[in-house]
């Protein structure tokens, strides 16, 4: 008797007992030694009362295979073999559950998962259910990455750009609109990044760092009081500046700031605040406010007119003759409170993307121009979650397309 055969053999003895025939009887119908029957009954949990009023008593919570009892155990096959008898025999799976010992959610779930229609109907059957049970539970599990090559080599591409895991997951969908075989994410690519072995994602890098940052928490505010004795932010306050800025719904407002190396050395950073567009200066290795202006205006000259509405910076004192930046170029400055960096918070977060870059200590004073403009580049194709996983770039593209339309 072949295994498909013997195991339809014994959940129509289960069926039978369960409706309430004896084993001697069940023997006769099935075709096999009562023995036989009192065995499979045994490994089903199933228990009888001797005497008077022999017949079956209960199905007990242990099975071939299975735990015993308690909470969280895992269907024996001889569970499976019960739940299919009950459902040839029309049992509701509340009285199946009962009957297995197990809620009825479980039996729910297991029916619900492995059962499979076949001529209209649907059709449950143990051995099989048991099998697929055991796939699910096989570890290790192969990892997507592992098997996609392509995924791997776009996934791999855009890391090397200085992609965060969650860019690339966000980012796959736009470059790959349709292709739900080339969607992974971001933990997916956490785990890949953290797997030292075969199989990890850090020795086909070309970058040093694959993740940006590996602070754990966030550093608390300041508590500090606000500094009073700088006469510039009179009239030029976070306080003063048009309401409009704060929702970010146009483009055209800025924030900027400094990050500052060893020997005088410097870069001007600014973004803009709706597009998160970037533009780094260098500063000629000194700091001083006139030096800061002058560079300053002279980043902005290119720009339309009406892509640089305002300027947020922080109290410090290279900003100190920002009166005359404001003449010469018609973008009134203003000043974040002190202490108050989310205010800024698209800068700061800029900035915390080139240090990426530049680590603290670098003397932007040897750095080429053409590398400082290649990083302005990356950064203005990395995409963003906040954009929808669009790059900064696309996004001022089209605000500039839509000016040269109307105007």
């Amino acid at each position: 008797m072949g295994l498909h055969s013997s195991l339809e053999t014994r959940v129509e003895a289960l069926g039978l007992l369960l409706a309430g025939a004896s084993a001697v009887s069940v023997a006769v119908v099935v075709g096999v030694p009562r023995g036989r029957v009192q065995r499979w009954a045994r490994l089903a949990g199933m228990r009888f009362e001797p005497g008077s009023r022999a017949g079956l008593l209960r199905v007990g919570l242990s099975g071939a295979g299975g735990a015993a009892g308690g909470h969280g155990r895992r269907l024996s096959l001889a569970d499976r073999a019960l739940i299919q008898a009950g459902l040839a025999q029309g049992f509701s799976l509340r009285r199946i559950a009962g009957l297995v010992g197990v809620a009825p959610s479980t039996v729910s779930r297991e029916v619900a998962r492995s059962r499979w229609s076949y001529r209209g109907r649907w059709q449950y059957e143990a051995g099989v259910a048991h099998q697929v049970a055991g796939q699910r539970r096989a570890r290790p599990k192969p990892r997507k990455l592992d098997q996609d090559p392509w995924l791997r080599a776009a996934v791999v591409e855009q890391l090397n750009a200085r992609f965060s895991p969650q860019q690339v997951a966000g980012r796959l969908p736009l470059l790959f609109p349709g292709r739900e075989d080339m969607r992974v994410t971001a933990e997916t690519i956490y785990q890949a990044l953290y797997v030292q072995g075969k199989g990890g994602l850090r020795h086909e890098l070309t970058v040093v760092k694959a993740l940006r940052t590996g602070r754990a928490g966030r550093i608390p505010q300041s508590k500090l009081p606000r500094r009073s004795n700088r006469p510039w932010l009179d009239g030029a306050r976070l306080s003063d500046r048009p309401a409009q800025v704060t929702d970010r719904a146009v483009p055209g407002h800025w924030e900027g700031d400094l990050v500052v190396g060893p020997a005088g050395s410097g870069i001007i950073t600014l973004v803009e605040r709706s597009t998160r567009f970037a533009l780094l200066g260098r500063l000629p290795g000194t700091r001083d406010s006139a030096t800061v202006i002058d560079r300053l205006t002279e980043m902005i000259g290119h720009l339309p007119s009406a892509l640089f509405s305002t300027l947020t910076w922080d109290q410090g004192t290279e900003m100190a003759e920002h009166a005359r930046f404001t003449i010469a170029t018609g973008c009134p400055v203003f000043f974040a409170d002190p202490h108050s960096p989310w205010q800024r918070g698209s800068n700061e977060n800029l900035n915390g993307l080139i240090r990426d870059f530049y680590p603290k200590g670098t003397n932007f004073n040897t750095i080429p121009d053409a590398d400082l403009a290649e990083t302005q580049r990356l950064l203005n194709i990395r995409p963003r979650q906040t954009l929808n996983f669009h790059t900064p770039a696309e996004k001022l593209d089209q605000y500039l397309q839509g000016v040269a339309l109307t105007s």
